[in-house]
């Protein structure tokens, strides 16, 4: 199995360092324009261009960013990496329950409590946290962030670059529009269009963007 190099040093990706410590996963380093320090034990590499000095064929990446509303950043890192031929690995913590009839996509992220039931697919590069819960023929697409607590039923389709905030709630067979935002705790009972914010009981469009 190939060493791993974490893309960040923040929050998130010591949380992801954790769990591939937890699954014996060879951690190289981490790396930051910050120095934070040996994260468990895994130290700083310095910044992303050091990845560079490991052959394609000898490491697979994680990408340690998060979001908190903009996907931006964590998909051009991702991008970035693959035109350069990396790969990025999955990271799955072992408390997660998912049906075995789920698709995951490369690099997909599924935190602590994570629920996924049949016949979803999981995007690459997609961010579901911790206590979340997928139902049943749920499609989310690329580089989305499903943030910690929120609930999405059965049918439900989440595009490119879209983040559901913490402990917000999607009925069936709802659509989220590519690049959307979903406020902590709305209650989503209409779909959602391309680059919306939305907020509320239940979930209205509070700002667009071009």
């Amino acid at each position: 199995m190939r060493g791993v190099i974490v893309l960040g040093g923040g929050g998130h990706a010591k949380v992801l360092i954790e769990i591939l410590l937890s699954q014996a996963r060879e951690v190289i380093g981490y790396t930051d324009f910050i120095d934070h320090g040996d994260i468990y034990g895994v130290p700083c590499l310095g910044n992303d261009s050091e990845i560079e000095h490991y052959l394609t064929e000898n490491i697979v990446l994680v990408n340690g960013l998060g979001s908190t509303g903009d996907n931006t950043r964590r998909k051009h890192l991702y991008d970035l990496y693959k035109e350069k031929g990396y790969k990025f690995t999955s990271v799955i913590h072992p408390s997660a329950i998912i049906s075995p009839s789920v698709v995951i996509d490369e690099g997909v992220q599924i935190m602590a409590g994570v629920i996924i039931q049949a016949d979803c697919y999981i995007g690459s590069n997609s961010i579901i946290n911790t206590r979340a819960s997928v139902d049943h023929d749920s499609k989310i697409g690329k580089h989305v962030h499903i943030a910690p607590g929120a609930i999405l039923s059965g049918g439900v389709e989440v595009e490119e670059g879209a983040h559901l905030g913490t402990g917000s709630v999607v009925i069936q067979r709802i659509l989220v529009g590519k690049e959307s935002l979903v406020g902590a705790g709305a209650v989503v009972t209409k779909n959602i269009p391309d680059r919306v914010k939305v907020a509320g009981v239940p979930a209205k469009v509070v700002t667009t963007s071009s």
